[in-house]
């Protein structure tokens, strides 16, 4: 083996100071992962791996939205189930006073009170119709000609999106509430046979208004359950997202140890590399 001395080029020096440039990026990459508890932090990590894990983001943000609108939604169809009960409440008052005043014992003057009670409620029924909103939508009125529902005849559709995806869309429909729609508008008990013929248009539309509250529970009830899968989707997604991007902390704490104790040494053999040229000198003494 030949000896060579020369000072314009340190071979040792150059390639120890590559491999400790090497191993300084391999620091640098290592404090990233673990300061972040990412290992993929840009598509130069990895790029299969990061341009995977946005897809997923991507979904995992749509499942989140997506809950969130059929978390409105479920609000929605509480607020019209709620005044659907008021209404309900109101009927089985009105039917109440159609029974008193259907029997014989009631005078002139008796009938007359409890009619205007029952003209009181029945327009009881119209305001919670024509008042009930969300959001500044009325809910009860069976139109409208807001964007973003459709009024068809006396119900209202209201056409949620309820997934990450363009056509997983959930519609609620709302039947339109008002004296007329329940068949009890110019009832009367204002006499026995009017009182009796407004018991039975009363328990008419009582069980017309509990079949409409059956639709929008079984509305709320699909929501409830939509809201739950959308939920398990998006952790799912989450956690393999998960298995891509994050930092295997105790693996990458092993090699950022390996690589510290790498540039140390590199440090110590590039300071011993630059000495070389100085044994010139001792062959010029």
């Amino acid at each position: 083996m030949s000896i060579s001395f020369n000072v314009n080029n340190n071979a040792s020096a150059s390639n120890i100071l590559s491999n400790l440039n090497y191993v300084q990026n391999q620091l640098n990459q290592s404090y990233q992962q673990l300061s972040s508890g990412n290992r993929v932090n840009s598509a130069a990590d990895d790029p299969a791996g990061y341009a995977i894990s946005q897809q997923m983001q991507s979904q995992i943000n749509g499942l989140n939205q997506a809950t969130q609108n059929a978390q409105t939604g479920i609000s929605l169809t509480q607020t019209a189930s709620g005044a659907m009960n008021q209404v309900e409440s109101i009927l089985q008052t009105m039917n109440t006073l159609a029974v008193e005043a259907g029997n014989g014992t009631q005078n002139s003057n008796d009938l007359s009170n409890l009619n205007q009670e029952f003209s009181a409620l029945s327009n009881q029924i119209d305001m919670i119709g024509q008042n009930t909103q969300y959001n500044n939508m009325y809910l009860l009125t069976g139109s409208s000609s807001s964007s973003t529902f459709a009024g068809s005849g006396s119900v209202v559709a209201f056409m949620l999106q309820v997934g990450a995806q363009n056509g997983q869309t959930l519609t609620v429909s709302i039947m339109g509430i008002s004296s007329t729609a329940l068949g009890i508008n110019g009832a009367s008990i204002s006499s026995q046979a009017a009182a009796t013929a407004a018991i039975a248009s009363i328990q008419a539309a009582i069980t017309s208004l509990s079949s409409w509250q059956a639709q929008i529970g079984s509305s709320q009830d699909q929501l409830n359950y939509t809201v739950s899968n959308l939920q398990n989707a998006a952790e799912n997604l989450q956690n393999a997202q998960a298995t891509i991007t994050n930092t295997n902390m105790a693996q990458e704490y092993t090699l950022f140890s390996q690589q510290q104790v790498l540039n140390q040494v590199g440090v110590a053999m590039l300071s011993q590399a630059q000495q070389q040229p100085t044994a010139v000198l001792k062959l010029l003494q």
